[in-house]
């Protein structure tokens, strides 16, 4: 598979007042032509920087990168006629309506929106209904289509989405993967970040950052299968009290909350059911499972590895 992205120690600081911060460190990585790649992360892990740097919005300190097989500093020109690039704040034309927005965007990249229109026809039937509202009345959920279509009306060949189901109800999340597997299916190169860890799972292949750097790059069945940890999940009557009780425990690596559960790593190995039940001082009523890793236990793990 020949690489869509490619990016080589890209690294960046930004001055805060005379202190300079490193919101990327060297990070190198390549995307495959047609591939779903996730940036899995918290806000401040460096995926805004990194999404920026590789559409040409700012200049790397060090490092290089190409998209489409152009340089970000050299070609820039090129690469903007050639990816869709949608922020993480709704920044289309607030008081244009639906379709104005729509056209505008399609004339700045000298096309029309009836050349293209078969790419977004899925995205666009849903707002077709409000195609004369102004765009700043739309909710949550329709305007991030609506800036996914203009991010896709001029054919790009890749696609830069930046937290795009942030703030958005989970029933418009679904449908926004929806509509990116469609895409990916059509040959669109796609970049998305998240800071949600249950999306991980609908890309190819993702990326866990922290503190502006990756920690793992790899498929999500990959990044679980490689959790050797005894996991178990926990839970009681008190459950603030239980998990300062499990944080006390010297055989326990990790617990944290995790939905209605406690989830517990811990340092040994090879441990059975009832050893770690005795090992935790639990009590009968409390309730313990043994249960695999899913990506947020991934991540946190490895953040306290990159923290040793």
């Amino acid at each position: 598979m020949s690489a869509a992205i490619t990016v080589t120690q890209l690294r960046k600081s930004y001055l805060n007042g005379k202190e300079s911060v490193e919101a990327l460190k060297p990070v190198s990585f390549s995307v495959g032509k047609g591939e779903l790649f996730g940036l899995i992360g918290p806000d401040g892990a460096g995926k805004t920087t990194l999404i920026r740097l590789l559409t040409t919005l700012i200049l790397a300190d060090e490092g290089t990168a190409t998209v489409d097989g152009f340089d970000v500093v050299n070609d820039y020109k090129e690469i903007r006629k050639r990816v869709g690039y949608m922020p993480g704040k709704f920044s289309l034309y607030q008081d244009l309506s639906v379709r104005e927005n729509l056209e505008f965007f399609a004339t700045i990249f000298k096309t029309t929106v009836e050349a293209n229109y078969y790419l977004i026809k899925d995205i666009y039937d849903q707002l077709a209904p409000f195609a004369d509202r102004p765009a700043g009345k739309l909710s949550g959920g329709m305007k991030q289509k609506l800036a996914l279509c203009c991010a896709l009306i001029h054919k790009p060949e890749v696609l830069f989405l930046d937290e795009p189901t942030t703030g958005v109800d989970a029933v418009s999340r679904k449908e926004f993967w929806e509509m990116l597997d469609r895409l990916k299916q059509q040959g669109i190169t796609i970049l998305v970040s998240t800071p949600y860890m249950d999306e991980a799972s609908r890309c190819d292949r993702v990326a866990l950052m922290q503190d502006g750097k990756f920690m793992d790059v790899d498929s999500p069945s990959n990044i679980t299968g490689k959790y050797l940890q005894p996991l178990f999940a926990v839970k009681g009557e008190n459950m603030y009290s239980l998990l300062h009780q499990l944080k006390a425990r010297e055989e326990v690596l990790l617990a944290y909350p995790f939905g209605e559960y406690h989830h517990v790593v811990m340092k040994q190995k090879s441990v059975t059911l009832e050893n770690v039940r005795q090992q935790l001082g639990l009590i009968s009523s409390e309730e313990i499972l043994s249960v695999p890793a899913d990506i947020e236990d991934c991540f946190i793990y490895a953040m306290t590895q990159h923290q040793a």
